[in-house]
């Protein structure tokens, strides 16, 4: 499995990144727990989490994800051999929200305490804060680079032109750029293609999707609204089942019969082929998912494959839902 190089960086990653989004929620600690011992195992080493994981779940505060990396990080030893993205920025409660300096400064520290660690590789920007200038936040992540806390910086859900004013202060004011984005895109959502696809080439940005198996669609194990009970995501697959999603579903099950692979571990493979590319992010809850999307790695597609592939995901997005209840 070779690495890749994260632009302009020193951080080299293999090209599947373990989502930890699931831990706290749909993964309870111990099968977190065994879940990063496969993945580890199997020679991988970045996990992507946030602050905000998983606040959403009744009874929760967020936290509880990086609560359960940095337990199985000092069970286990492994620190050392991991990269960590986390993440700030998102509306947690009234008072933990934005990316102002304050709040930065004081999430930070609730990250690394429930890491259980002394630095974070990659921190990244959740989602834009209008209220904020960026060269504030620019200033605060600076900081906690010059104090060794942080060793990459980078930006999720970002418009484009705040973005690339980001980007651009940086250099003006001679502040720490964000060297990656991580923008929603797999088969199905292909709006990054026409907008920060361009900002990642123009200003050499390392790309680490989320949602790159649309939630859990191009698995294939939702094609009828009897399906949808089989996960507690499972209703948010109404809006896939389309023309375009079934005509991805059919290109899926057509390379998995010709490559013997599951539809997640070819959905994930497509993103692994394209140069703008990095590695993409999925998040499994059992041993048999977690081993499917590990596959995506050693998948070789040829230019056929792509193109059946590129044809059904470049159906209208807003085709109408042929569930209509």
């Amino acid at each position: 499995m070779t690495k890749r190089k994260i632009s302009n960086t020193d951080i080299e990653i293999s090209p599947f990144i373990f989502g930890g989004n699931v831990f706290g929620w749909t993964a309870d600690e111990a099968t977190s727990f065994r879940l990063l011992d496969e993945f580890v195992a199997n020679g991988f080493e970045t996990i992507d989490t946030a602050n905000s994981y998983s606040s959403w779940v009744p009874g929760n505060e967020g936290g509880e994800s990086e609560t359960i990396i940095g337990k199985w990080m000092k069970n286990t030893g492994k620190r050392n051999e991991l990269i960590l993205i986390t993440k700030v920025g998102w509306d947690i409660t009234p008072e933990r929200k934005g990316l102002d300096k304050k709040s930065i400064m004081e999430e930070v520290e609730g990250s690394l305490k429930r890491l259980q660690t002394d630095h974070i590789d990659i921190y990244l920007s959740h989602k834009d804060d209008p209220a904020t200038p960026v060269e504030e936040t620019l200033e605060a992540y600076d900081q906690l680079i010059k104090q060794g806390k942080v060793r990459q910086i980078g930006s999720s859900n970002l418009p484009v032109d705040r973005l690339a004013e980001s980007i651009e202060t940086s250099q003006e004011k001679k502040l720490y750029e964000y060297k990656l984005i991580q923008p929603k895109y797999n088969l199905y959502d292909r709006l990054f293609e026409e907008s920060e696809a361009k900002v990642a080439e123009d200003y050499s940005l390392g790309v680490i999707s989320y949602s790159s198996l649309a939630s859990g669609f191009l698995s294939g194990k939702y094609k009828t609204e009897n399906d949808f009970k089989q996960s507690v995501r499972g209703y948010g697959m109404k809006n896939y089942l389309n023309e375009k999603g079934f005509a991805l579903l059919n290109a899926l099950e057509k390379l998995s019969l010709k490559h013997d692979a599951a539809y997640s571990t070819l959905a994930l493979a497509w993103l692994l082929h394209k140069p703008v590319i990095t590695a993409p992010i999925a998040s499994a809850t059992s041993s048999e998912q977690l081993k499917e999307l590990m596959a995506s790695v050693s998948v070789k597609l040829d230019k056929e494959d792509m193109a059946l592939l590129d044809a059904a995901g470049s159906l209208k997005s807003d085709s109408k839902s042929l569930i209509t209840s």
